[in-house]
């Protein structure tokens, strides 16, 4: 696949791009060798949805061009939206393929939208009095507008007061009630949520990479169901938690994925642990087939899910919500070089220049954990007890040696400016 890298001034191919973003995505541009700056007449566009908004459906993009959002990410990325798809997806394996197969869906906390669902909300409430919701809009992040509840009438307190603010706006703003996880896995006492990258480059076939690194968000308060207005004991998004008295940005709240396996490997055992990263795996992928048949497949597009994932005392992991523009701001020195790398590996998996064979399993800290299929590892196959062992090819949480693996991968290309 030779398509026209553009000449620069020295004769050079040069990808030429368009950054609409100011953070980490910025500097992993400027830095990339051979890749120039444009207004206009882009190869390569990283763009915030406002401006996909606007601009996809005018257009037209040469075969080898490429833009970070699918047209329509919403349907994953909108609380509601996620929900509707997720809960049809189960329905259709239920009706094709048995309840057994569907129960595998069983990873997102019972959720109706408002104000649509409301009557079937007000039902499930009232049978079991006294469990604790979150309210949640549907379109905003980092915290905003969420509120935890464990009486209806806190429900009609705040919808008359909506009422009124929205007497003279003809937007209705959309929110879930979502049932709150009361018993969240704590590490100190304190409640954390996991934050996992997933780069899908194709939705038919499903293509989806999993990065290696990831984190753990920590909330600054120990965990307890008596006061539920704390937002810095319930809430682990970093834009709460660093306005919180206490915060401390360069500790921040934050652990590692690797920090986070090791911990939990060295408490529960090795096999507890594997069977843990199995089922997020599982969530990684049937949450992305939920929506396979509703998105746009374009082959311009690819997407940078941030998926949130919060674990239970039992150790199972649920699906909070999936990002279509994770922040790449970092929290910290030590985030700021996990975001970089993170970046850079989707610029390398995206392979603007031409550089891979498109048989690839890994690519810097990226697995391609889907490819119209399960991707088993490399050493899968190997004899275990004589029968055959097939080990799916994810690493998530473990060793991330990407830079000798970039340097065996490019090996005939200067790749780094040193």
């Amino acid at each position: 696949y030779n398509y026209p890298l553009r000449q620069s001034g020295d004769g050079r191919s040069c990808v030429r791009y368009k950054c609409g973003l100011l953070s980490t995505i910025q500097d992993v541009l400027q830095q990339r060798p051979n890749w120039v700056e444009v207004k206009e007449g882009w190869d390569f566009n990283w763009c915030d949805v406002g401006w996909l908004r606007e601009n996809f459906d005018h257009t037209y993009m040469e075969e080898h061009v490429r833009i970070n959002h699918f047209r329509n990410h919403y349907e994953l990325t909108r609380k509601n939206l996620m929900v509707k798809n997720l809960k049809r997806y189960q329905k259709n394996l239920e009706k094709e393929v048995g309840r057994a197969e569907a129960s595998k869906c069983d990873f997102f906390p019972c959720t109706f939208a408002l104000p649509s669902e409301y009557h079937l909300f007000v039902e499930e409430f009232n049978r079991s009095p006294g469990s604790i919701w979150i309210m949640k809009p549907v379109a905003k992040s980092q915290g905003k507008g969420i509120f935890l509840f464990r009486k209806l009438k806190d429900v009609i307190d705040w919808k008359k007061e909506r009422a009124e603010e929205q007497r003279d706006s003809a937007h209705v703003e959309n929110y879930v009630a979502q049932r709150y996880i009361e018993n969240p896995y704590l590490i100190n006492g304190r409640k954390f949520d996991l934050r996992v990258y997933v780069l899908v480059t194709s939705y038919v076939p499903l293509k989806a990479w999993l990065y290696r690194d990831g984190f753990a968000r920590f909330s600054s308060t120990r965990f307890s169901l008596s006061s539920i207005d704390d937002k810095y004991m319930h809430l682990t998004n970093v834009s709460v938690q660093k306005t919180a008295p206490d915060y401390d940005p360069e500790k921040g709240c934050k652990w590692q994925m690797q920090q986070l396996r090791r911990y939990l490997t060295a408490k529960h055992g090795r096999e507890v642990i594997e069977t843990l990263f199995k089922e997020m795996d599982n969530i990684f992928i049937r949450s992305l087939q939920s929506v396979q048949k509703v998105i746009i497949n374009d082959k311009h597009c690819f997407e940078l899910y941030g998926y949130d994932i919060l674990l239970d005392q039992n150790l199972k992991p649920w699906l909070i919500e999936v990002n279509a523009s994770p922040s790449h701001t970092p929290s910290s020195q030590e985030d700021y070089g996990m975001k970089y790398r993170l970046l850079e590996d989707t610029l390398n998996v995206i392979d603007m220049e031409g550089r891979l064979t498109g048989e690839e399993k890994r690519v810097g800290g990226y697995d391609l954990m889907w490819n119209n299929g399960p991707v088993y590892r490399e050493d899968a196959g190997l004899q275990t007890c004589g029968s055959l062992c097939f080990t799916a090819n994810t690493y998530l949480g473990c060793v991330n040696d990407r830079e000798k693996q970039l340097r065996h991968l490019f090996k005939p290309f200067p790749f780094q400016k040193k």
